[in-house]
């Protein structure tokens, strides 16, 4: 498993510094984070699985629709909370009582000390790499691995 997630944090990393872009998904121009998420897939597996509708900045909002999460687990592989590696999906609640509607990608995940990071595009931002602090740590609602291999 160590080798895909090695392959997902490097092909990650290759994005940092692309602008932060709305429904955008094109390394060095502008991507979003599911567009972070969606460029990596492609980079390291292939075609991605389905394609994206349009959607808003506050797309799910007003429904309390948790669409990310339903794609997230259609897509890719569920893991417990705790148990972090690299390559990692990270999802994201932004406030209590929001949808959850952001990611990241597990950057370093230190053995003893230092402090793990992510990797995700936000608005206002480009890509970043960022530490893993606690306040961004107390709104992961959900982690999952990418598949080995897509059907």
């Amino acid at each position: 498993m160590g080798h895909l997630g090695d392959q997902i944090v490097s092909a990650a990393r290759g994005w940092i510094g692309t602008p932060y872009m709305h429904q955008a998904s094109t390394k060095g121009a502008g991507t979003d984070c599911l567009g972070l998420l969606r460029g990596v897939w492609r980079e390291v597996l292939g075609a991605e699985p389905e394609a994206v509708p349009a959607y808003t900045q506050d797309w799910s909002e007003p429904q309390g629709d948790e669409r990310l999460w339903r794609a997230a687990k259609a897509h890719l592989i569920a893991k417990p909370l705790g148990n972090p590696a690299p390559g990692d999906v990270l999802l994201f609640r932004m406030r209590a009582g929001g949808v959850a509607k952001h990611l990241g990608l597990q950057g370093q995940v230190p053995l003893t000390g230092g402090t793990p990071t992510f990797i995700h595009a936000y608005s206002g931002h480009a890509v970043v790499e960022s530490p893993l602090s606690l306040p961004w740590q107390r709104r992961i609602v959900a982690r999952f691995a990418f598949p080995e291999e897509t059907v």
